[in-house]
């Protein structure tokens, strides 16, 4: 992905840079987790929550970019991450997707609501999941 730095342009208040700065310490710590036990953890984290719209998920986005270079930068396990973390604390859940492409080779994290991906480039659709954690669990699975 490129070096594009994403800081939505605002400032997010007090209240907010608080909640975004605690999604983004737990993100890093996740991103750390071999990709089983984030799946896991963010399982857990959804339940509960309802799907999230795709302002709503924007909105998470832009204030993780805002308060982290990290995530505003190249990182986007992180700032998925963070991202999805900051939507849950406020009550809905986005998808999380993780997935790969071949040509050219690359890696990539994202998150999408409403069945798009959020703040993400054009390219992003040329990636194929490979770990998603989803809005609502999969039908016959228990919560």
């Amino acid at each position: 992905m490129s070096q594009i730095l994403d800081t939505g342009g605002t400032r997010p208040g007090l209240g907010t840079r608080i909640t975004a700065h605690t999604a983004v310490a737990a993100a890093r710590l996740l991103a750390r987790l071999p990709p089983r036990r984030i799946r896991t953890v963010l399982g857990l984290a959804r339940r509960g929550a309802r799907p999230a719209r795709y302002d709503e998920a924007l909105r998470a986005r832009r204030d993780v970019t805002a308060v982290s270079t990290l995530c505003s930068g190249r990182y986007c396990l992180p700032r998925s991450l963070a991202t999805a973390l900051l939507c849950r604390m406020r009550g809905h859940w986005p998808t999380w997707c993780s997935g790969v492409r071949t040509s050219p080779f690359g890696a990539h994290a994202w998150v999408e609501a409403e069945g798009r991906p959020v703040g993400e480039p054009e390219d992003t659709t040329t990636y194929r999941p490979i770990l998603t954690v989803p809005n609502a669990p999969a039908p016959g699975r228990g919560r």
